[in-house]
């Protein structure tokens, strides 16, 4: 099973850059997109539908703004859209499909850069969401928590720590809550199949041409439930991938 997810900071915008073709090559099992900026328009989806993928979506209530979608090959048992909180879920930021023997919980933290009261919806959207899940855990199949996660967890997963110790994404709050929040029984499947290497990013900002120069974060993971590290046989980041300022992660479950 081969699980990808990408932040595709807008969903026509990476359709207009080929993003189906890529998904026709790629071809995986399961897509989690965010930041699906979802206009008043539905978005549409029959591309997808073509590839032979289920589309579901759970856009952000305000245009242009946020929401996730998840493409699925296999029709799944059960789908939770949300997580049952308005004050969350009119920005689209949960989606969970569940399978024989693994769920996939497509998710979009939230930012803090724009405003110190942003960065603070974010810190009490983490407490929330780590008490969501471990609420969800013993009713839900082992779980694949694939998405941008809006930090980085250890100076390895930024080009610059020193410089960003207390910069939102990777504050010393949220670096301890990720720590906290793999202690819980979560596998970082990057990190498992790379261990301490440096270099590895999903997100460059566009200015100053800070990808060619790969001056990034790697905000974008996928977490394995501990029952499935048994089954993980790959993962990384397409960094040649180029339809937004992120680039896709992948992991292959065998």
């Amino acid at each position: 099973m081969k699980i990808i997810s990408y932040n595709v900071n807008g969903y026509r915008s990476a359709l207009s850059k080929g993003l189906l073709d890529w998904v026709r090559e790629a071809d995986p099992d399961v897509l989690c997109l965010q930041e699906i900026k979802a206009g008043r328009e539905p978005l549409d989806v029959s591309g997808f539908e073509a590839l032979g993928y289920h589309a579901y979506l759970h856009p952000a209530q305000k245009p242009g703004y946020s929401g996730v979608a998840t493409f699925t090959k296999q029709q799944p048992n059960a789908v939770h859209t949300g997580c049952g909180t308005d004050l969350y879920d009119c920005e689209g930021r949960v989606l969970q499909l569940d399978f024989d023997d693994c769920a996939v919980l497509n998710v979009y933290m939230p930012s803090g850069t724009s405003s110190p009261e942003r960065q603070q919806f974010k810190l009490d959207w983490l407490a929330f969401f780590a008490d969501y899940v471990a609420r969800r855990r013993p009713d839900s199949p082992p779980l694949v928590i694939g998405g941008d996660f809006n930090l980085c967890h250890q100076d390895i997963d930024l080009h610059n720590p020193k410089a960003n110790q207390n910069t939102p994404g990777f504050t010393p709050g949220e670096r301890a809550w990720m720590g906290s929040f793999l202690g819980s029984g979560f596998t970082d499947s990057f990190r498992h199949h790379h261990g301490p290497a440096t270099g590895h990013y999903s997100w460059w900002t566009f200015r100053a041409g800070a990808r060619a120069r790969n001056v990034g974060w790697r905000l974008d993971y996928l977490l394995l439930d501990e029952r499935l590290q048994p089954r993980l046989a790959g993962a990384g980041l397409l960094r040649d991938v180029v339809h937004s300022d992120h680039c896709p992660a992948f992991v292959e479950l065998g």
